[in-house]
């Protein structure tokens, strides 16, 4: 039986990621209004429709019109090239990174493709305790904060084993 290539493994589960966050946030659309919340889990969880045309967690939301989106889309098509980029040397990277990549890939492509699409990135996971509350976000940026993380856990990692030797 023939060994799948890193390069592929790390393609399919990005394509994974995006299907995810698309399918999650068409749902969302459909069923969800501007105004609407569904409670999940009451103090903690609940299900909301917000159209950001910030960036993640609603930064940026404010001002800018269509320069925002431009810039938005330019960095966000210059972040997707440079980590396809990094995906495509397999052997330089270990399966944690290759891991991590795909999925700052998937997440960044399907909130690139909400942007171009629908002109702002639908979020809709929103999550409080007590008085705190966390700015909505969706499955894209869960997968980026996600990877984001694991690279950081990985570089720390590679650090201590470098001052431990």
């Amino acid at each position: 039986m023939r060994e799948v290539s890193p390069r592929l493994a790390a393609l399919v589960f990005a394509a994974g990621v995006f299907s995810l966050d698309l399918a999650t946030k068409t749902l969302i659309r459909a069923r969800v209004g501007f105004w609407d919340t569904y409670v999940v889990i009451p103090g903690f969880f609940n299900i909301v429709r917000v159209e950001n045309r910030g960036i993640a967690f609603g930064l940026l939301s404010n001002g800018g019109g269509e320069w925002r989106t431009l810039a938005l889309i330019a960095v966000s098509a210059a972040v997707l090239a440079f980590v396809a980029s990094l995906l495509w040397q397999p052997h330089r990277h270990g399966s944690l990174v290759r891991a991590a990549l795909a999925l700052v890939l998937g997440g960044a492509a399907g909130n690139l493709y909400d942007r171009v699409v629908h002109g702002a990135v639908t979020d809709f996971i929103d999550l409080h305790v007590g008085r705190y509350h966390w700015p909505a976000f969706n499955v894209a940026d869960s997968a980026i904060t996600l990877g984001a993380a694991l690279l950081l856990a990985d570089l720390w990692r590679g650090r201590r084993k470098e001052t431990s030797s």
